[in-house]
């Protein structure tokens, strides 16, 4: 289970002990094979034999999240069945998968994201035949009453509640709604709030969600750890292979180009600090291109911890008590974007005119040469430190098959931000991050008796 971690050191210690030596042009960056199979059905198989005796992860990726809930008033359903897909079938009553696997040692958990749906299963190798036969009978017969539909409906209507108490949900309901006007992207994955409320009688439209998007050509299987391979193609050929169905083709509304400089405007009623975000729409992530490995760079050279523009913000000045970045990728053009946690409001010009003077020297190609490709490195070396356990792998190729929809897509990433150049920032600062593209977050404070 440590292998990863000891390769990373040693791979960082020798680049700082001696020369670094030459690696074949078609060498992976990472230090694991991937094996890639399609059944006839279209269920795309990822496998990675790893050193963890009698422990493996089973995931599964399926590609659909808030983007694809293309019908006006039927927001939220990509998360909703995060929650139903636990519910069970008529193999396996609610109930009974859950005692059955946690009998057997496997642990398991789901997350719903903007593009991709990741179902998660950890625990013993020797249970692999019954995890089979259990994981591909509630993707392929997932079965649910009215009533647990209901239920179950109400628990996220709960869930939307608690997550509202705190001000990142809004902030990004306020950046969305303000940066998107056409495309899905406009809402959270947790939907908008009046459908959620809504959803308890949207229990038809729900199976017709299930089968639009639960089919074998829009999953990605991904195993990861003690197995033997042969077998495992085995099971799912046998459990998996009669599962039948063809993802539907609807497609998000483009979003238009943004022509004039935004504001998103949040006032917050409870004690906390005000937030400035400045955000800018970008093209999406894709393995054809190179502007998902740029986004990633890009957004640590501006707002990471060894930035000057978080060496004088943070440590120097002390006008901002957190500095960051958000630039995760996205299968359709989404946003780019960096975020301050004022320590308080009457320092919002000066941050804001700060980051503003950073995004302007990259675009007008100043940047640090030296710094660059430390970044680059500690991207490399970071993303080797979190791939330690089966259940990371998993992880890690699960969601960037889901998003980037190439099996080979973390190895893909991987090499495109280790190829990404000084001039690189500079051409998609200068074309992206531009004033008219800027859609500005204004997070403020206004407690009773206090000052806004």
């Amino acid at each position: 289970m440590r292998r990863v971690l000891w390769l990373s050191l040693l791979l960082a210690s020798s680049a700082l002990a001696a020369p670094k030596k030459a690696k074949p042009k078609d060498a992976p960056l990472l230090p694991f094979p991937v094996q890639a199979s399609t059944l006839k059905n279209g269920l795309t198989v990822l496998r990675v034999q790893f050193a963890s005796p009698g422990l493996l992860a089973w995931y599964t990726a399926v590609r659909v999240g808030s983007r694809n809930e293309v019908e006006a008033g039927h927001t939220g359903f990509a998360h909703f069945f995060e929650h139903m897909m636990f519910r069970g079938t008529k193999r396996f009553p609610e109930g009974a998968r859950g005692q059955l696997l946690g009998k057997l040692g496997f642990v398991e958990n789901a997350y719903t994201s903007d593009d991709v749906t990741v179902y998660q299963v950890n625990g013993p190798s020797s249970a692999l035949e019954t995890l089979v036969d259990v994981e591909a009978d509630r993707f392929m017969h997932l079965e649910y009453s009215e009533p647990a539909f209901q239920t179950e409906a109400k628990a996220v209507l709960g869930e939307y509640h608690k997550n509202a108490a705190n001000p990142a949900l809004k902030m990004e309901e306020a950046v969305l709604g303000a940066a998107f006007t056409q495309h899905t992207y406009r809402h959270t994955t947790l939907g908008f709030y009046e459908d959620i409320q809504a959803m308890p009688s949207r229990y038809e439209y729900s199976k017709t969600f299930f089968q639009r998007w639960y089919t074998p050509d829009n999953c990605v299987l991904i195993i990861v750890g003690d197995f033997d391979d042969a077998k495992v193609m085995e099971l799912i050929e046998k459990h998996y292979g009669p599962w039948q169905g063809k993802a539907a083709s609807t497609s998000p509304t483009v979003e238009p180009p943004q022509t004039a400089a935004r504001t998103a405007s949040l006032s917050w009623s409870t004690p906390t600090l005000p937030r400035l975000g400045l955000y800018w729409h970008v093209p999406a992530a894709s393995p054809k291109t190179s502007d998902g490995a740029v986004m990633q760079v890009l957004g640590a050279y501006l707002a990471g911890p060894t930035s000057p523009l978080y060496k004088a913000l943070v440590l120097e000045q002390q006008l901002v008590e957190r500095l960051g970045e958000s630039d995760d990728l996205h299968r359709d053009p989404h946003l780019f974007g960096v975020e301050a946690k004022l320590k308080d409001e009457a320092h919002r010009a000066a941050v804001e005119q700060a980051i503003a003077g950073a995004v302007a020297l990259v675009a007008k190609g100043t940047v640090d040469a030296k710094r660059l490709s430390d970044i680059k490195d500690h991207l490399r070396f970071g993303l080797l430190m979190g791939l330690e356990t089966p259940a990371q792998i998993a992880d890690a190729l699960a969601w960037h098959v889901g998003v980037l929809g190439a099996p080979d897509a973390l190895e893909t990433l991987a090499r495109k931000i280790q190829a990404v150049t000084a001039k690189d920032l500079t051409a998609f600062a200068k074309k992206h991050l531009t004033e008219k593209n800027r859609t500005t977050l204004v997070f403020t404070v206004d407690v009773k008796g206090g000052a806004k």
